[in-house]
């Protein structure tokens, strides 16, 4: 059968619609990452580190709001692991959040692919290993979230952007870390204090015996720059400052913040934040880059880097700038309420972060969530929140939902704690999607936690020492909270959090600091959406999903399985190259 010019045209069009709108679509970007040991020296003792690609920290993630994300990762470990992406929402997506109660771990020499969107989202992040104890020998890198082109950023574009990463840190190995977590030694104090995994700048004799490697942030007279910093540490609250410089908090955790001068920030573990600093001084010597342990007294080196001016013609000069008192925790709590969210600013859409009215929201359940310090439960040391400390169960929570696997979780998490014994259990905060959930922290221990929920970003709306009550609500803050995704809460003290239950998916709420959560001071919140439609519902298992537990019989072979990261980019290029083929031949077709 012959088709008529007019028909063939319209095929055309046909087919050039399609190229335009897969030319249109947001950008897929293609990564492909070995995680594996590396050598190194933070501290000038040879340990061995988590590297990805040879690079401690890992390389960066930069992408723009709703950028497809499809990153390979091989695992060339000796111990299963999963990377978990800090602040990123997986909207409708949890299977992509690479904590145990979504995925099942990677095995050694295995690899696997992520594949997520940066939905509605704009920021500054970090990657980590989840599993194991593995992020106390690194495996963390920066994720930055750009606003698209049309949203205005709300201050003028800096001449440079940095990342810092602040850490305590521990010579012992991962592995032997976790043995002492599980017995009684506990941590103990860190080692010292890195910064972008190196040690400090010699600031006295002694540390100048060591020769220890130590970074420089090398700078340009009169120019301003955007320093994205991120407590990537364990256990230790920081404290970041300038030598001579201020910060100036633009952002913190993918919210636009009111815009203020300080001359110190208390960044907790886990938490992230963007400031400012503008290189105002003579430049004719070097400043010191600091961030020293809050809130301890045992660790005495602070972390050291070097602020280098082009201009510079020589060394930081004098004794390291003052820190807040060090037990101080009013100061701290005091600058943490300063913190607000920039009403008028857009983010990653064009409407104000203010137009959503959170304080006029009709709250819907309330929890109160209480930590307390580990204690002996069946004949071993576990940690727990509301008199219950979390297990992973073989099979994660996640898979366990999809394949309707009874017995592997209950939906009976306390909303208060319960008058009765502590235990290990898997229980999982059963929430209602499109729910308004308030949430209180009350920390019953003796050093701060960092309490973060994976899938939202939630509303900070007020902290106090003492137990909270319901008088404590006259307090909050239901203007302009800042909304982010960590949240520290000081001993003896409360905080108090709202969260728009809107994400429907399997989400982790733990504490940060790594032993607490290995301890299993952790909890999954459930929120399925009942109704069955194309906005809202989840995304579907993914065909490469890795089974486990009670799913192993599912489980193919690695050699069976596909080189993720070849497989979707070929794929798109080769559609598209298809596409752009055939109505090239079209045309040619017409035109003779």
């Amino acid at each position: 059968m012959r088709c008529s010019p007019l028909h063939l045209w319209c095929i055309s069009v046909v087919v050039f619609l399609s190229v335009t709108r897969t030319l249109a679509a947001d950008p897929y970007v293609f990564f492909d990452w070995t995680v594996s040991y590396l050598t190194a020296s933070p501290l000038g003792t040879r340990q061995q580190v988590i590297g990805i690609n040879g690079q401690f920290p890992g390389p960066i993630l930069n992408v723009t709001t709703n950028w497809n994300v499809v990153m390979n990762v091989k695992n060339n470990l000796d111990e299963p692991l999963l990377l978990t992406w800090n602040g990123i929402q997986q909207r409708k997506n949890s299977w992509q959040d690479g904590v145990l109660g979504t995925n099942c771990p990677i095995p050694a020499g295995w690899n696997w692919t992520y594949e997520f969107q940066v939905k509605d989202q704009i920021g500054s992040f970090f990657y980590f290993p989840s599993t194991n104890f593995q992020r106390a020998s690194g495996g963390y890198g920066r994720i930055i979230v750009n606003n698209r082109d049309i949203i205005p950023v709300p201050f003028a574009r800096p001449d440079g952007d940095v990342t810092l990463f602040i850490s305590d840190w521990y010579t012992k190995s991962h592995k032997k870390l976790r043995k002492d977590v599980e017995g009684k030694n506990g941590l103990g104090p860190p080692d010292g204090i890195v910064i972008n995994g190196f040690g400090p700048f010699p600031y006295t004799r002694e540390l100048a015996k060591n020769a220890i490697p130590f970074g420089i942030i090398n700078v340009e007279p009169g120019k301003t720059y955007r320093f994205r910093v991120h407590n990537s540490g364990i256990a230790t609250s920081l404290n970041f400052r300038i030598q001579n410089h201020n910060l100036l908090l633009v952002e913190t955790e993918g919210s636009y913040t009111v815009q203020q001068n300080y001359t110190n920030m208390d960044i907790h573990v886990g938490q992230s934040f963007s400031f400012l600093v503008t290189m105002d001084q003579s430049g004719s010597n070097d400043y010191y880059i600091v961030a020293s342990p809050r809130f301890v007294t045992s660790v005495k080196a602070s972390g050291v880097a070097i602020l280098r001016y082009s201009s510079s013609q020589g060394p930081a000069l004098g004794p390291l700038p003052d820190p807040p008192v060090e037990l101080d925790t009013f100061f701290s709590m005091n600058q943490a309420r300063s913190i607000r969210l920039n009403l008028s600013a857009g983010a990653a859409r064009p409407n104000p972060q203010g137009s959503f009215k959170y304080g006029q929201i009709t709250v819907t359940d309330v929890y109160v969530i209480v930590n307390r310090p580990p204690e002996m439960i069946e004949g071993r040391l576990r940690a727990t929140l509301n008199g219950i400390s979390y297990i992973p169960p073989s099979t994660p929570l996640k898979l366990a939902q999809q394949y309707n696997i009874s017995g592997v979780y209950k939906l009976d998490f306390p909303k208060r704690p319960m008058n009765r014994h502590p235990r290990v259990d898997t229980s999982v905060i059963n929430g209602t999607f499109k729910g308004f959930v308030e949430i209180i922290f009350q920390n019953s221990d003796t050093t701060v936690k960092s309490y973060h929920l994976d899938g939202y970003a939630f509303f900070v709306v007020g902290m106090d020492f003492g137990l909270w009550t319901e008088n404590s609500r006259s307090t909050y803050n239901k203007g302009d909270a800042v909304a982010r995704s960590t949240t520290q809460v000081y001993p003896g003290a409360w905080t108090a959090i709202l969260v728009s239950l809107d994400n429907a998916g399997m989400w982790n709420l733990r504490i940060d600091n790594l032993a607490s959560w290995y301890l299993g001071q952790e909890v999954y919140l459930s929120v399925v959406n009942p109704e069955i439609d194309m906005d809202s519902s989840e995304n579907s298992v993914p065909g490469n999903s890795i089974y486990c537990g009670r799913l192993s019989p599912l489980q193919k072979d690695q050699a069976q399985r596909v080189k993720f990261s070849g497989s979707p980019r070929s794929i798109f290029v080769t559609s598209r190259a298809f596409l752009l083929a055939l109505f090239a031949i079209l045309v040619s077709s017409l035109a003779r």
